[in-house]
């Protein structure tokens, strides 16, 4: 048992749900939003390393108390998307996916923008308008 998973009485025994678990959760639902181009692996896996769904745990850190628990997501948007709505999005969806599905309650969600992930093709279109110009 990791000394940070929660420990919830009930008549039958203790309910324990790992961080690894509330991370998942959250990776998962910070990645369904639109704008969301994925995952940055954090300060330790530095911003070039995106991840992709297979790691939904990476770029995600929790705090898990008694009965709350805190998130900071480390993500990459996609280029044009408007960050702060994003970012307000990932906050609201982690926070009720969370609280839905562990009981936990959520005390805040940090979402720290890695990067700006640029599609290639919208690279390409803004060279040849910047040759024509």
């Amino acid at each position: 048992m990791s000394v940070q998973e929660e420990l919830m009485p009930t008549e039958l025994g203790q309910i324990k749900i790992a961080d690894e678990v509330v991370a998942i959760i959250a990776g998962l639902a910070a990645s369904e939003v639109e704008g969301v181009a994925g995952m940055s692996g954090g300060i330790a896996g530095g911003i070039a390393d995106m991840l992709g769904k297979r790691n939904l745990a990476k770029g995600i850190k929790v705090e898990v108390g008694d009965r709350q628990t805190a998130v900071d997501i480390y993500v990459v948007i996609k280029y044009g998307a408007r960050i702060p709505d994003v970012a307000w999005r990932i906050q609201e969806n982690c926070k009720h996916a969370i609280e839905s599905m562990t009981g936990l309650e959520v005390t805040r969600v940090n979402v720290h923008v890695q990067g700006i992930n640029f599609d290639s093709e919208k690279i390409e279109e803004t060279e040849e308008e910047s040759q024509m110009r």
